[in-house]
């Protein structure tokens, strides 16, 4: 049997996404559809993971950190088709008693998950932390974390990215997920982020910036990033997406950051999106 290829992949993914999410009309689909290259790119392409060896500790492995975790059925439908857990357990989204939470939690052991988020603005310092035990530990494995363009309005992420760039954290490539959209309208409404690239980089990050919707870009900015590491600076991502990408009635807009589709629109959803591997079931 051959194996699916990237782009089949996000399509299935983006199926998992509007299934989850209509099954207990709860959920964040929009940023979760938005960022589906990227989630795909990451653990089917870049990351140096062994998920029949899972353990908290990830010696010796690349490690992610999800810091908005308001888009865990992205993350859980990727983590669940890279063989962390089975896809049968994604009917269990949001459920009483489930290791998935709608927003990731640690307590209930599900395997990819390193810490709990879904309160904006942890994010960064836990892969600080994360990058900087890599380094004693002489592990020369890297950290990767998520944000949301949003979250930027959380001060913690500006102390930590000053701390980082302080102490030379150059083995972390943080991404930001720039799709001008948060759940009360647009990051421009709401409290503009300004130039995002020129803080940054007088904060001291080396500033990359892609397409996250086009999935070679992903792979090739991420690729250029990894070239980068180990230079005495911590690295950002400014990644462009658009809510709700795959589904045209939620595309571009804050209204689908956390609602769920109805019937019709979950069947509308899933006829633009070809079932390339298999529903979960």
């Amino acid at each position: 049997m051959s194996h699916p290829s990237l782009p089949e992949l996000c399509s299935q993914v983006r199926r998992d996404i509007v299934r989850m999410v209509h099954a207990v009309n709860s959920g964040h689909p929009g940023g979760s559809l938005g960022c589906t290259e990227f989630f795909v790119a990451l653990y089917f392409h870049h990351l140096r993971i062994d998920p029949s060896r899972w353990n908290m500790d990830g010696i010796g492995e690349d490690l992610f950190f999800l810091s908005n975790g308001h888009i865990s059925p992205v993350w859980y439908s990727v983590l669940s088709r890279r063989g962390y857990f089975p896809t049968s357990e994604l009917t269990t989204f949001r459920k009483i008693n489930t290791r998935l939470q709608g927003h990731p939690t640690t307590h209930e052991g599900l395997p990819g998950v390193r810490m709990s988020s879904g309160s904006l603005g942890q994010g960064l310092s836990v892969a600080i932390g994360a990058a900087q035990a890599k380094k004693l530990n002489g592990d020369d494995k890297l950290i990767f974390s998520l944000h949301g363009d949003g979250e930027m309005q959380e001060g913690q992420i500006w102390e930590a990215a000053m701390y980082a760039a302080h102490h030379k954290v150059d083995n972390l490539i943080s991404t930001i997920d720039v799709n001008g959209q948060q759940i009360d309208g647009s990051t421009d409404q709401v409290m503009s982020l300004g130039n995002l690239r020129a803080k940054w980089e007088a904060f001291g990050w080396q500033t990359l910036e892609m397409n996250g919707n086009d999935l070679q870009a992903v792979i090739q900015t991420i690729e250029q990033a990894r070239t980068i590491t180990g230079k005495g600076k911590p690295t950002i991502i400014l990644m462009k997406t658009e809510m709700g990408k795959g589904v045209d009635f939620m595309e571009g807009t804050h209204k689908w950051h956390g609602v769920a589709p109805n019937d019709e629109e979950l069947a509308r959803a899933l006829n633009q999106l070809p079932e390339t591997i298999a529903d979960y079931s």
